[in-house]
């Protein structure tokens, strides 16, 4: 099928709520194999490029943009990104229409709690098809930073970190400035020039010689300290790109049969967290709900919260790391062992690891349940 194919649209949805949701609009909790969506708008003025993101699509997305086929992406619960400058055209406008795929019967499929009978049975839940989390248009520039991971080294005391750029690459000239602060003073301030497109390094931060002052640093639910980093793309003395972004100084080990946080045996006190609302199933209903699943967390003495069978929006993440809350991340399952299940889960689990890796909030990666 073709975006072309259809004459008029019969229903309207508020997204990112999925159609099985009351909050979209629609509420209906029936079978939804193909969901079809189309929207117009003012195309955002600006020079550079212009990139199409979506937090999650269940479960697999076809992309057109003014009528043109742009892109495909499988997986229900990973971003992903696409540069639709292509397509653009001078009219002002532009077209954006979406075909999800979800087939309710396919149990080779990573699903987690989701249903593939009519009426959820037993204990499983409603599902949650097509559109299910944020989507937004961003204006960047002919070349930007593309993709971001922090590797913090508490024994090393340094801070190891991946930039990889995106669009047009240069071949030359180009230099990452990195500067990191805490509690209003620079830690580190450094320059580096970047070769094929990536840059990876290790910043060495200032021996305070006591463990006392090194503490004060450390991440965790009782002091979840950030580190503030500014990221700056330079091509000479012209900013092409500029990211503000965060990391922490915190371990995780294993000694014996104690789970150990930052070289001191930590008692791991979670709840259950299954990540469902009432109103709008998988999708948060805004920003201030998963805030406040957090602070309710912390407030009822619990230390942490294992996310079942479910990849969180990553703003949940974001708070936690911000408030302080320890994180299993966990792989939606599937119900059926199939090579084609396998290869499906890998792909998909080795997306979310990328994406996730330098949340300190997360301690554990569970990549299946009770399979």
């Amino acid at each position: 099928m073709q975006p072309s194919d259809f004459s008029e649209w019969s229903n309207h949805i508020e997204v990112p709520f999925a159609p099985e949701s009351t909050k979209s609009g629609i509420g209906d909790r029936g079978f939804h194999p193909n969901c079809w969506y189309e929207r117009e708008f003012a195309t955002p003025t600006g020079d550079g490029r212009l990139l199409l993101h979506f937090g999650a699509v269940d479960y697999r997305a076809r992309v057109w943009v003014n009528n043109q086929y742009v892109a495909e992406h499988e997986g229900g619960h990973t971003s992903f990104t696409l540069d639709i400058t292509h397509a653009l055209n001078d009219s002002g406008t532009t077209k954006v229409t979406v075909w999800a795929q979800d087939d309710p019967h396919d149990l080779a499929k990573p699903r987690g709690k989701q249903d593939w009978q009519l009426q959820p049975h037993s204990i499983w839940y409603p599902r949650t098809s097509g559109i299910w989390q944020t989507v937004w248009l961003e204006r960047v520039g002919e070349t930007y930073i593309g993709n971001l991971r922090w590797i913090p080294d508490c024994e090393r005391w340094e801070i190891g970190f991946e930039v990889g750029l995106a669009g047009n690459l240069p071949t030359s000239g180009v230099q990452i400035k990195v500067k990191l602060s805490a509690g209003g003073l620079v830690l580190a301030s450094d320059t580096y020039e970047v070769f094929n497109g990536e840059i990876v390094r290790r910043i060495v931060l200032g021996d305070p010689g006591i463990d006392d002052c090194r503490n004060e640093l450390l991440w965790s639910p009782e002091k979840p300290t950030l580190i503030d980093a500014q990221i700056q793309l330079w091509d000479q003395d012209i900013l092409l790109d500029e990211v503000q972004s965060y990391t922490a100084m915190r371990t995780v080990s294993i000694q014996r049969d104690r789970f150990m946080l930052n070289g001191r045996p930590y008692y791991l006190r979670l709840v259950l967290d299954q990540g469902y609302w009432p109103d709008t199933l998988m999708t948060p209903p805004n920003d201030e709900a998963l805030r406040r699943d957090v602070e309710l967390v912390k407030a009822m003495g619990f230390n942490g919260v294992r996310k079942h069978q479910k990849i969180e929006d990553p703003r949940f993440f974001y708070w936690a790391d911000v408030l302080g809350l320890l994180v299993w991340e966990e792989m939606p399952s599937a119900y059926r062992f199939t090579p084609k299940a396998v290869e499906r889960m890998t792909r998909e689990w080795t997306e979310i690891i990328k994406r996730d890796v330098s949340h300190p909030c997360i301690v554990a990666w569970v990549p299946f349940n009770e399979s």
